[in-house]
């Protein structure tokens, strides 16, 4: 059952964050990194990806290929991640404390930790407790 919470909340991200790539789109492409070329190209395929990822999550013959995915996808927007931590760059109409720009980068890991297990086709239990092995 937790699993399945877990996936639901997973899926929540990439929607709502799939949403938002295409409604602020300017504060995203401020976070695109300039090395990258057309920034907002980068951001509408991203936010499409995102909803790729909601739909490969949710159907069980594609779940664990595309938890898969996510958690690398996860790992190729990091740099964007960082980029704002180090730039300072303002989203979502202005600044962010620097603080959360910073923690934003291991809840990133976290996420992919989520990520992986709730998409993973075993049964392991996230939490054993001392009764488990009885």
């Amino acid at each position: 059952m937790l699993k399945v919470v877990v996936r639901v909340l997973v899926c929540a991200v990439f929607f709502f964050g799939g949403i938002a790539h295409f409604v602020v789109t300017a504060d995203f492409v401020g976070i695109v990194p300039p090395f990258l070329p057309w920034p907002k190209v980068i951001v509408w395929t991203t936010g499409i990806i995102e909803f790729l990822l909601v739909i490969g999550i949710l159907s069980p013959s594609l779940r664990s290929v595309t938890g898969k995915l996510a958690a690398l996808y996860c790992l190729l927007v990091l740099p964007a991640n960082i980029y704002q931590a180090v730039s300072d760059v303002p989203i979502f109409g202005g600044p962010v404390a620097p603080e959360l720009l910073w923690l934003r980068i291991p809840l990133q890991f976290v996420l992919i930790a989520a990520i992986l297990w709730s998409t993973s086709e075993n049964n392991q239990k996230l939490i054993h407790t001392s009764t488990d092995s009885v």
